[in-house]
């Protein structure tokens, strides 16, 4: 017998002894998940509302995240596995990594989004991959920074460094959910800064956060970052989801 086979098999029923223990469940429908499924149904795997903006330097998302740059600055492109809308039961994806501590979900759904950056020729000279930081008093209280999560999965496939301490946010501000988009704007203000120490010559810089919505925390961050590199680099976005 192929021995391949013979892993398989014996891989599948230790899932299949721990799923009767524990039972994993899909993260999108909550539906119990066979052996060979990871974190999410088939059914809704073949359903998830993907972006593909990988393919495309002006989409949406871009076109509103360059819409609140300065018009002389490099045009930043931007991605984001899916689209996201309260309710669908894919807002679990984001959810369950940023409250629920799921890091494999996070990690296998970041592994997703970076294989298709990776094989797009937009994002073939990213040399530097940064997540949008939290407050340290937040990050302290959560344990962990979820857009940092997702980073360090995006960097490993593009065979980037993850440039976590060169980002830092000094203000302590509230959440931005309930927030419409001037105040968005007025709470992230003037809320991070660099370390103001150019750690190499970047060409293209990758900002990452798990979601984009109205984009007021990462041109906030966009703008710090420029700061620091100066003019011609470009600074562009990855997130697992995007809000129409």
């Amino acid at each position: 017998m192929d021995r391949r086979l013979l892993e398989l098999d014996l891989k599948t029923s230790l899932t299949s002894l721990a799923d009767f223990i524990l039972p994993r469940v899909c993260v999108v429908c909550e539906r119990q998940l066979i052996p060979l499924e990871k974190h999410i149904c088939l059914e809704c795997l073949a359903d998830i509302p993907l972006t593909r903006f990988e393919t495309r330097s002006r989409n949406p998302m871009a076109d509103r995240l360059n819409a609140a740059l300065p018009d002389e600055d490099v045009y930043s492109y931007a991605t984001a596995l899916f689209y996201y809308a309260e309710g669908t039961g894919y807002d679990h994806i984001t959810k369950s990594l940023k409250y629920g501590r799921n890091f494999g979900a996070g990690r296998f759904f970041a592994s997703m989004l970076a294989k298709s950056i990776a094989q797009s020729a937009l994002y073939s000279d990213v040399d530097a991959v940064i997540p949008v930081p939290l407050h340290p008093l937040r990050k302290w209280k959560r344990g962990y920074n979820q857009a940092e999560t997702i980073a360090c999965v995006l960097a490993a496939e593009l065979g980037t460094p993850c440039e976590g301490k060169i980002l830092r946010r000094t203000r302590y501000t509230g959440s931005q959910t309930q927030k419409n988009g001037s105040e968005r704007i007025a709470n992230v203000k003037k809320a991070f800064r660099t370390t103001g120490t150019k750690i190499q010559e970047f060409r293209h810089i990758l900002l990452v956060d798990d979601v984009m919505t109205t984009g007021a925390t990462l041109s906030e961050c966009h703008r710090t970052l420029r700061g620091l590199i100066g003019p011609g680099p470009r600074i562009s976005v990855a997130t697992l989801a995007f809000v129409e």
